[in-house]
C-alpha cells in the first residue's frame, strides 16, 4: 500500500456503493477515442486535435468536449460542431465493429471486481459514454452482470455536475456517505464531491494523480492489486 498517494480524512462508514468510470478506469480505450476524434475533424476538413488534448477531455459528454476541442483550436466559428458530433459517432461505431478492435480492461481489473462483490459492495458505472458505447464495452467483456446500475451521458447529465451519482444512489437504495466514486479524472472526482459522495483516484488514466488529489480525491490508487484494500481503508470497511 505503500505507492497509493493519501490526502487525509476522516473515517466514515463502508459505502454500499462503488461507482466506476469506465474509459480509462475499467478500460484503456485511448487509442479509439483518438482515433474516432481525429477521423470526425477529418471529415469536415478540420486540422486534427493533438492526442493528449483529446485525452484530456475523456469523460465530458462527447458534446462538451468536441466544442472544448474546437474552441481551443480556434475553429469554433468556422466548424459545425452538431456535425463533427455525429462523425465521431459513426467513427466510434465503424471502429467498435473493426475485426481488429482493441479495447483492453486494465490489469487487475477482474479480480478487485470479485473482491468488491465478495466484500459487499454493490457496484455500478457513471460514465460520459452513450449507453449504446458502454454496452458494447460491457459486452465486449462479459461485464453486464457485475454492475447493478448504469449511468451514461445521454440519460443524465454529464460530469462534473452529481446527476449520475444522484441517479445511481435512488436506483440502489445508497446515500451520499454510503456512495464511493473511482475514477481517472477530475471530472470523476468533482462528479463524486458535487453529490456529496467520495472518490478514489486511479493512476493509470488521463488526469495525473497530483491533479486528482486537489480535485478532492482520498486516494490514488497505482493498481487495480491496491483498489480493493484502499476501498476498505478509505471506508473503514
Amino acid at each position: 500500500m505503500s505507492a497509493a498517494r493519501f490526502t487525509q480524512s476522516s473515517a466514515f462508514e463502508a459505502p454500499r456503493l462503488v461507482l466506476f468510470d469506465c474509459d480509462g478506469t475499467l478500460v484503456d480505450s485511448q487509442h479509439h477515442i483518438v482515433a474516432a476524434m481525429q477521423a470526425a475533424f477529418a471529415s469536415h476538413a478540420l486540422a486534427a486535435p493533438a492526442p493528449d488534448a483529446v485525452r484530456r477531455l475523456v469523460g465530458l459528454p462527447l458534446e462538451v468536449s468536441v466544442r472544448r476541442l474546437l474552441e481551443s483550436m480556434a475553429l469554433s466559428a468556422e466548424a459545425d460542431a452538431d456535425a463533427v458530433v455525429a462523425a465521431y459517432r459513426q467513427a466510434a461505431f465503424a471502429m467498435r465493429h473493426a475485426p481488429d478492435h482493441d479495447e483492453p480492461l486494465f490489469p487487475g481489473l477482474l479480480e478487485a471486481l470479485a473482491k468488491l462483490e465478495a466484500d459487499g459492495y454493490l457496484l455500478g458505472i457513471a460514465t460520459g459514454k452513450a449507453r449504446r458505447g458502454l454496452d458494447a464495452t460491457l459486452s465486449l467483456h462479459g461485464l453486464h452482470d457485475r454492475f447493478v446500475t448504469l449511468q451514461t451521458a445521454d440519460i443524465a447529465r454529464g460530469k462534473p455536475d452529481p446527476d449520475m451519482v444522484l441517479r445511481a444512489m435512488r436506483e440502489t437504495g445508497a446515500e451520499p456517505g454510503s456512495t464511493l466514486v473511482v475514477g481517472d479524472t477530475t471530472f470523476d472526482i468533482l462528479m463524486a464531491r458535487n453529490a456529496g459522495a467520495r472518490a478514489i483516484g486511479v493512476a493509470w488514466g488521463y488526469h495525473d494523480p497530483a491533479e486528482l488529489l486537489e480535485a478532492g480525491a482520498l486516494a490514488v490508487a497505482e493498481s487495480y492489486g491496491e483498489l480493493p484494500a484502499l476501498i476498505r481503508m478509505t471506508t473503514g470497511g
